[in-house]
């Protein structure tokens, strides 16, 4: 053998070592809790591949929940069958949204405990519309504070939600944006649902999305006022699309009263929620993708948007400037006017709209769902580290 063949099998042997010693670290399980499991939601999504991320390193992983739809029903244990002992080797991820009973079973555990933290909505935001939910998250507002302090570790889906785990006071933590397979909305057409749309657009108009729950955190109403900005001063044909579920009953049809008054009830389109190709279908088909969303932890379909190369054009709130980045228009003035004529400035000028279509593809990648993989990986391994260093619980064994 050569020196320098002598040299890199020396290299990879010591690499070797090094691993072994790392995966020595691991635990037997890393399992996931949950408050309801679903197969299509942003948290659903995220704690599946988080899973079958953790199992890839060979450690076992399940996931425990209250409630789980029936597509992921065989995918998850009942809470309630949950051990009352503590369960060996074992490291238990409490994921955080809401407020639940899942949370007091999670506090009273021994096991290794890590939160991650989605965010809450503020309460203040709900109380007009929805009082249950406002309720729910005033009550996982406080259990955040009783739990971010007993937890080893915690995960945050971005810088903006890691803030709320340093002040509510976890301080090991670590930024994991949401897993999620952006390749779904390549795979996938609604072919019929194309058609429509290319048909309505034969009339005239641009198009306009929002994806994202019907609620009023997620400000659709300022969109529909931005819409009747621009229809009255640019373009009197275009559309506003909305996909996604509403919260509760009272703020989508209000929102639709309101679209009335302002005179464009006929170009406000609420899809509800749909299946992937329609949603992917709907990204292709947009001329722009809008938020006015005054409250966000991440965005997951501004990711979408712009994986799919439709321009983004968003009111910079919350966590919006940190999960856009240099992908989409970032807008300081919140005014229906501005926002109105952000959107005509990337409707109307070809040169902007390819330049926003190829940012947004480049941030899109850094959520694709391979570097989310390696970033659980990562979490793993720091997380092992820290245990090893302590010598605490939580080990093989």
């Amino acid at each position: 053998m050569s020196d320098e063949g002598a040299r890199r099998a020396g290299r990879d042997s010591r690499a070797g070592g090094a691993r072994q010693a790392e995966l020595a670290q691991y635990p037997d399980r890393i399992d996931q809790i949950v408050p309801s499991f679903a197969a299509h939601d942003a948290i659903g999504a995220h704690v599946r591949h988080m899973r079958d991320a953790i199992r890839r390193l060979g450690v076992e992983s399940d996931v425990w929940a209250i409630d789980s739809l029936p597509e992921v029903r065989r995918e998850a244990r009942q809470l309630d069958t949950l051990p009352g002992g503590a369960i060996p080797g074992t490291w238990l991820v409490f994921h955080h949204s809401i407020g639940t009973p899942a949370a007091e079973v999670f506090a009273g555990r021994s096991e290794v405990k890590i939160l991650d933290y989605h965010n809450l909505t503020p309460g203040h935001m709900l109380a007009s519309w929805a009082p249950q939910v406002q309720a729910e998250v005033d009550l996982g507002r406080k259990q955040l504070d009783e739990l971010a302090p007993e937890c080893f570790f915690a995960l945050a889906d971005s810088a903006y939600n890691e803030a709320e785990l340093h002040e509510a006071g976890c301080h090991r933590t670590r930024v994991l944006p949401p897993l999620f397979d952006l390749g779904i909305l390549d795979r996938a057409t609604d072919a019929d649902l194309a058609r429509r749309l290319a048909a309505e657009r034969q009339t005239g108009g641009s198009d306009w999305l929002f994806v994202g729950k019907v609620a009023p955190h997620k400000a659709q109403h300022e969109l529909v006022k931005a819409l009747a900005v621009y229809r009255r001063i640019f373009d009197p044909d275009a559309r506003l699309h909305l996909v996604g579920t509403g919260m509760g009953e009272d703020y989508p049809r209000a929102l639709e009263r309101f679209a009335r008054r302002l005179g464009v009830a006929d170009a406000l389109r609420m899809a509800g929620v749909v299946p992937p190709e329609t949603l992917a279908t709907y990204y292709r088909a947009a001329d722009v993708f809008v938020s006015a969303s005054e409250h966000e932890g991440f965005g997951v379909p501004l990711v979408e948007a712009m994986h799919a190369g439709t321009p983004v054009v968003a009111r910079a709130f919350a966590a919006v400037p940190e999960t856009v980045g240099t992908g989409g228009l970032l807008l300081d003035d919140p005014s229906p006017i501005a926002l109105a004529v952000a959107v005509h400035r990337v409707v109307t000028d070809a040169v902007l709209r390819d330049a926003l279509a190829g940012a947004g593809r480049r941030r899109a990648a850094f959520f694709s769902l391979e570097r989310g993989v390696e970033r659980v990986e990562q979490f793993v391994a720091e997380v092992a580290a820290l245990l090893a260093a302590d010598g605490s619980r939580g080990r093989r064994g």
